[in-house]
Order: C-alpha cells, then structure tokens, then sequence
C-alpha cells in the first residue's frame, strides 16, 4: 500500500476505463476527498462530476458540504449538494442515512448522464466491516470483502480504494498540502463500527491481513455463486416470473438452495436487498412440507416438477407507477415499462374481479399471477390488461430477464 496513487489509478483503470463519464461521491473526509484528487489526475479527459450528501443530520454539515463545493471547483469539476429530508424519525437511523445517501446520488447520476459512480471505502472500510460480521455471526456473504462492484438503487456502484489503507491516503494528502474535514462522529464510540476501529487500532491488528482475509473469504462465496447458477442451468423465465426444477433444487445443498431462491425473489420483485436469511429458511422448511409461501412479496408454488415464483398480488397493490418525463410510458412495480399511455391513463394491478370476463385461464398465468399483473386504467374504468389480451398502442415488457438473474446470483 505504498503507493496509493498508482493502486487507485490502476483500479479505475479497471473498473471505469471504458466509461465515458464518472460520479464521484465524496463527503469531505480524507478518503473521499484523496479519491477526488486522484480521479481528477486519472481522467485525462473524461467528464466527472462530484456530489456531496448533506444528511442534516449536524449543524456543520451544510458548511462541509460547501468545503467540499470549493475543493471541486478548484479541481475544475461540477459538484453538487445533495439534500437529505428525513421521513421518519423511526427505525435505524444509520441504515436510513445509507440507502438515502444511495438513492439521492443515483438520481443525480442519472440526471446527468452519469453512468457510474465511485465510492471511497479503503482496506479500512473491508476490516472494520469484517470484525463488525463475525460479531453478529454472518454468514459468508457478510463476510466476504465488498466487491470493486456492485448493482443497486438502479446505479453502478465502484470501490476503486479497496487496496489502499486510510493511513496511506492521509499522508498521502499531507504531502499534497491537501485538506479534509474530520466528522466528528467518526469518534463517537456509541456508534459499532467506531468501537470497532477503535479496537483494532488498540490491538494493533493489521488492516491489509484483515482485509486479505475477506478476500479470502469473497473468492470462496464467488465459488459458491458459479455453482448456484449451474443448479440454476435450467431457470425458465416468463412474463415477469420465472420457475426453477424442484429436483435439482431439493439435491442441492442447503447454501446453494438459498442463494438460488434469493436471486430469484429478487428478480421477480426488483427488491434492493435479499430476504433476512432467518425468514428465507423459515420459507423454505414451510414450502417444502407445506406447498405454496410468500416470500418477501413474491409467491412460490410448487407445482409439476418445478418451482414458479410469482408477484404476490398484495405487494403488487401497493406498487408506485413512475412516469417517463415527456413520453406515455410508465414504469410500473419495479417489474414493467409500459409504453403508448395516453393523457389520463395510469397503470395499476388487474385485481381478481374481472379475471374471468378477460379469460386468465387461457392465458397459462396462475390465478394470483394474472391479478397481480399491470393493467391500464383510466379512472376506475379497465382499458386492458396487456398480458392477458393484447392491448392496440400499449406495450408491455418486462424490466428483468435471463442476464439479470444470473447477474443476481452472482450479486454481491
């Protein structure tokens, strides 16, 4: 790790050398801030932009956000404040910071034609987060290292730091004459991974071994992954849902059963993060003695040999359609794009009612499957329900195929 610098600038080779333009989310601290100036070396060309999350969360964040605003602007790139407006005051407010920090900057990405942004998690980042894991007995998915990559919030996401250590980033950007901002909270032990950076300062615990060991640890789970998906060889995929054969899935092993199942429960309900593994096997023991769950909005219904997972009708009731600015197309329940709307039009779940007058059982859908399936409306009055019957102007498909069920079970 002695030579930061080249070790970044190798790693964006890798991982953005072929992109024609990058997002660079940085929150003023020392990591991020040493991969903004880094980044703005590497480009030679290429066009980055840089935000800064304000979470709001301690009066000095708008101002660090604007130290930020000014280190950009002296590097010649555009940045850009990001505003967090919190909801809720209920559940965990650090898991609500991180999916809100995800979310804000995949929209700004997109907003500008960003097709990547990079993060600043160090060797640092795979240590600590590898300590915090065996605390809570992870399995080894939460324990192998982060990926260089990963697909989330509808973003690329890249880790172009994971080879340097925080240590060498910080005298890298004394010798620069670089500054950056302290958070505070970066010292507050009430929070876990402060304590746990804590200890492995006080042990004197070497971060590179740690995070060489959750590498370790990741080329085993990406063994696992390739052998998931030659279980999975045989995964039929069908207007929206897919169906797995039962007897391979039953004489696989109990790892490779789950990671199988939630791929494919993500896949069918565009869902950001698996199912908590607890109610994933909990699902399991009752499908295989049982028949027929739910899991995490999606129905599994075992039935002639094979495994067909479907939208669950409930969780289809309470989908959001989006709205394409300045086209009639609208997608639908994370699933569906559905393009030739008309002013007025909205698309919403079929619902059972009118399930016999439009012939479901012709069309090879199961019951629950066909009233979950997206339906054009205007008002209350039905206009079609386009995987039933063929609807004149409107077309219908699908947001996820075979590619992204694979790219699932080898999710990270």
């Amino acid at each position: 790790m002695s030579d930061p610098v080249a070790t970044i600038q190798a790693a964006l080779d890798k991982l953005a050398g072929d992109l024609p333009a990058l997002g660079l989310a940085v929150s003023g601290g020392g990591d991020s801030i040493a991969m903004m100036h880094v980044a703005a070396d590497w480009a030679k060309g290429r066009k980055l932009m840089v935000a800064t999350v304000d979470h709001g969360l301690r009066p000095e964040s708008a101002a660090e956000a604007q130290a930020v605003a000014r280190a950009a602007r002296a590097l010649s790139l555009p940045h850009a404040v990001l505003l967090w407006q919190r909801q809720t005051d209920v559940g965990n407010l650090m898991a609500q910071a991180r999916d809100a920090r995800l979310r804000l900057l995949s929209g700004w990405a997109h907003r500008n034609n960003l097709p990547a942004v990079a993060l600043g998690h160090t060797a640092d980042d795979v240590a600590e987060t590898l300590i915090m894991r065996l605390e809570r007995g992870s399995g080894i998915d939460g324990l192998a290292a982060m990926a260089p990559w990963r697909d989330a919030f509808d973003m690329r996401w890249l880790r172009p730091m994971l080879g340097v250590g925080r240590d060498d980033l910080r005298q890298w950007l004394h010798r620069k004459g670089h500054s950056w901002i302290d958070d505070p909270s970066n010292d507050n032990a009430e929070f876990d991974r402060v304590r746990v950076r804590q200890t492995i300062g006080t042990l004197g615990l070497d971060v590179a071994g740690l995070a060489r060991s959750a590498q370790h640890i990741a080329d085993a789970r990406d063994a696992l992954s390739d052998f998931a998906l030659m279980v999975a060889r045989d995964a039929q995929f069908d207007r929206g849902s897919l169906s797995l054969p039962l007897s391979e899935l039953r004489e696989a092993p109990p790892e490779i059963r789950r990671r199988i199942l939630v791929a494919a429960c993500r896949w069918v309900s565009g869902a950001d993060y698996p199912p908590r593994r607890a109610t994933l096997l909990h699902a399991l023991e009752a499908m295989m003695s049982q028949g027929r769950v739910t899991l995490d909005g999606v129905m599994l219904s075992p039935a002639g040999g094979r495994l067909r997972l479907t939208r669950e009708a409930a969780a289809a009731a309470r989908a959001d359609a989006v709205h394409e600015m300045g086209s009639g197309t609208q997608t639908w329940d994370r699933r569906w794009r559905i393009m030739g709307m008309q002013p007025g039009q909205h698309v919403a779940m079929l619902g059972t009612d009118l399930l016999p007058q439009l012939g479901w059982r012709d069309s090879g859908l199961l019951r629950d499957e066909a009233a979950a399936s997206p339906a054009i409306w205007q008002g209350d009055r039905l206009i079609g329900a386009p995987l039933l019957r063929q609807v004149p102007g409107i077309t219908v498909s699908a947001l996820r195929g075979a590619a992204d069920f694979r790219s699932l079970v080898k999710a990270h």
